[in-house]
């Protein structure tokens, strides 16, 4: 994985095989960052990236100037290599936190203008992801939110669904509040 544009472009991120992520993909990454940046000014922004894995999203962010990241993952030792990478590339404008996404979200009162989660495409609460999100307080109106998800799930029903991107067997379900 690298770091596709902006002030890290060119740095990979290479995980330890045995890191328990599936990360988005480069072609996947760069079609979401080609569409936000038809959209959003990203040096105004705080995103918050949920299922965070590798960090390989929002370390995407923050190279594209995002003001600051947020980064939830509950695997140590992900978010030890999240904070790795971070470190070794003196990356300062970034949290991980070490938490289960939906304690997170039912615990935190901060707000978002992106948030992009990209769960385990077998977790049982794939379809009640967005409505927890969109229930919280987290996405203040303009805000947005996608959701990487198989292209077997549908969250085309739920309030907000702007539209779906297809990626192969990846889709990114796009909401905006």
């Amino acid at each position: 994985m690298r770091i596709i544009s902006g002030i890290y472009k060119h740095i990979r991120i290479n995980p330890p095989k045995d890191l328990p992520v599936r990360p988005t993909t480069d072609k996947t990454k760069e079609s979401v960052f080609n569409m936000l940046s038809s959209y959003i000014d990203f040096e105004e922004v705080h995103a918050l990236d949920l299922f965070a894995g590798t960090g390989n999203m929002s370390f995407e962010f923050l190279s594209r100037g995002c003001k600051e990241v947020t980064a939830v993952e509950k695997h140590p030792k992900a978010v030890t290599f999240m904070r790795k990478v971070a470190a070794d590339y003196k990356i300062k404008n970034v949290k991980i936190f070490k938490s289960d996404v939906f304690r997170f979200i039912e615990k935190n009162n901060a707000r978002y203008d992106i948030i992009f989660a990209d769960p385990p495409y077998d977790m049982d609460r794939v379809d009640d992801l967005p409505k927890v999100i969109l229930d919280s307080e987290l996405l203040p109106d303009n805000a947005w939110m996608l959701i990487e998800h198989a292209k077997e799930t549908d969250l085309s029903a739920i309030d907000f669904f702007h539209e779906v991107r297809k990626y192969g067997r990846t889709r990114i379900s796009v909401f905006r509040k």
